[in-house]
């Protein structure tokens, strides 16, 4: 008999991006979109804010994890990622739970543009007031 390989599953959004998370027994490997990681986030910055919640919870040579990622912005998908990796890890080990919420991630993050209003400038300003 065979072994069956086990895959865990999350959903994470932030913004218009949405980001799903596949961890999948293998040697440590981040792909997004069918990219390298470090190909897909050139910054930094979002590498690090994507992968945060790794930090609480080691996969190193334990699993690959393919990410499949649209919508939004390179911010928005990066900020999705890291509330999917969270899930996932949460359903890994549930014993980190209070670490992870104390962290806040596992708190969808929900500001979103506000709309633009009819017979206004943009979605708060007003067009000038003439009074003459």
């Amino acid at each position: 008999m065979t072994k069956k390989s086990v895959i865990i599953h999350a959903v994470g959004k932030r913004k218009t991006g949405i980001a799903r998370v596949f961890f999948k027994e293998g040697a440590g490997k981040i792909i997004v979109n069918g990219k390298d990681f470090d190909k897909y986030f050139p910054l930094e910055s979002l590498r690090v804010l994507a992968t945060k919640p790794l930090a609480f919870y080691s996969i190193e040579n334990k699993f690959d994890i393919h990410i499949n990622v649209a919508g939004g912005g390179p911010s928005g998908q990066a900020g999705a990622i890291r509330l999917a990796l969270a899930k996932a890890i949460l359903l890994i080990n549930p014993d980190i739970k209070e670490t992870l919420a104390k962290a806040s991630m596992l708190t969808r993050d929900p500001r979103v543009k506000e709309r633009k209003k009819y017979g206004q400038k943009g979605a708060r300003a007003r067009f000038q007031f003439s009074k003459r």
